[in-house]
């Protein structure tokens, strides 16, 4: 049984450095951090730098972590056009790979990497780290007592005003796939679909639109060159399952509401109901049910922690999520965010993008 987890990780930009290296760090001495590599040798000369275990090296070409034999698990946190590639010569190489948010651009590349993973027999999962938040896990707990009953209509919310990532290749249509729909969209179809436990598509029809690229007034982020904008500021989805339950899908950058909600979901079942909502950074759930002859709202608040003693340090999802991954990988579990779940995501995106391109109903 191994006792340590040795990682590489391929490209380290921001969410490597934010989520990804400062998560692994926290499971130190299990986890190892001995490779970082980027096409960028200063990015990753920084990442070695502050989370670097000893003997940690650099690289400019993946294939050179592929090839160490020492390293069990590979990270992938390069731009969305990449992650097939690198996945399935991952695991060709015999590594475990976690793979960032989405798993690919199409459903092509997505069945391609999850063939390959079954293929090595190697751990395979995808970074949707919010399905282990404060409230994500309570919603999940009150799903699986029956509180909501059958699940029937789910509403997958990833919407922002005016909030253009201006940095990286997010505006990059080649090397992303897309904007809001695939970088925020991914993860409030995921909540959803999770929670519903519905994976079992029927069609899907999708607006997507281009209106606002030149709009920049006002962006949280700053402003953005117009001609470098190719891709979505907003779509919106209709998903209806085999069993007739449906889903509403909304995504955007540059939209103007007054609510903004991202990673969130709201679900109908017969027994109840339950909508999570953001204010700031903060999330939280309400749960709605009839009883007594009564409407009831119950609001769980998740802005104060629970700190259970000093042995017990707070996590948050960022750790949670790879605890859970390293945790699977040594005791050979499944991990939670199985990949067939996330190939149904990536399908269900690009078929949205397809619907929205052609203007007709996408079939599964």
């Amino acid at each position: 049984m191994m006792e340590k987890v040795r990682v590489g990780i391929i490209g380290c930009g921001f969410i490597a450095n934010d989520k990804h290296l400062k998560s692994l760090s926290a499971l130190k001495p299990t986890v190892e951090l001995i490779a970082f590599c980027d096409i960028v040798e200063e990015r990753s000369q920084t990442a070695l730098s502050k989370f670097g275990d000893s003997g940690a090296y650099t690289a400019t070409d993946y294939h050179q972590l592929l090839d160490d034999a020492t390293i069990d698990v590979i990270h992938i946190c390069t731009p969305n056009a990449t992650h097939c590639e690198i996945a399935c010569e991952a695991f060709s190489a015999g590594k475990h790979v976690l793979c960032e948010k989405p798993m690919a651009i199409t459903g092509e590349e997505a069945r391609k990497m999850v063939a390959a993973a079954k293929s090595s027999g190697k751990k395979f999962t995808v970074g949707y780290q919010n399905r282990f938040r404060d409230d994500s896990l309570y919603l999940r707990n009150m799903v699986d007592l029956g509180r909501l009953g059958d699940i029937y209509y789910g509403q997958a919310f990833a919407l922002r005003r005016r909030c253009v990532p201006t940095w990286g290749v997010f505006m990059d249509k080649e090397k992303q796939g897309g904007g809001p729909l695939i970088d925020l969209g991914t993860h409030a179809l995921d909540l959803t679909l999770w929670y519903m436990g519905n994976y079992d598509v029927e069609s899907v029809t999708g607006s997507v639109f281009h209106k606002m690229a030149d709009r920049y007034e006002g962006n949280l982020c700053g402003a953005w060159d117009p001609s470098k904008y190719d891709v979505e500021d907003s779509a919106f989805g209709f998903i209806k399952m085999k069993n007739g339950a449906t889903i509403n899908l909304y995504a955007s950058w540059v939209l103007n509401i007054m609510e903004t909600r991202e990673a969130c979901t709201a679900l109908s079942g017969t027994n109840g109901g339950a909508e999570m909502t953001m204010k700031g950074n903060v999330y939280n759930c309400t749960i709605n049910y009839a009883e007594g002859g009564r409407l009831v709202d119950a609001l769980v608040n998740f802005g104060d922690k629970i700190v259970l003693g000093p042995a017990v340090p707070l996590e948050n999802e960022g750790i949670r999520e790879a605890r859970q991954w390293i945790n699977c990988i040594l005791n050979d579990t499944d991990p939670v965010v199985l990949p067939e779940q996330a190939l149904r995501v990536t399908e269900i995106l690009e078929a949205i993008y397809k619907s929205g391109a052609t203007g007709e109903m996408i079939k599964f």
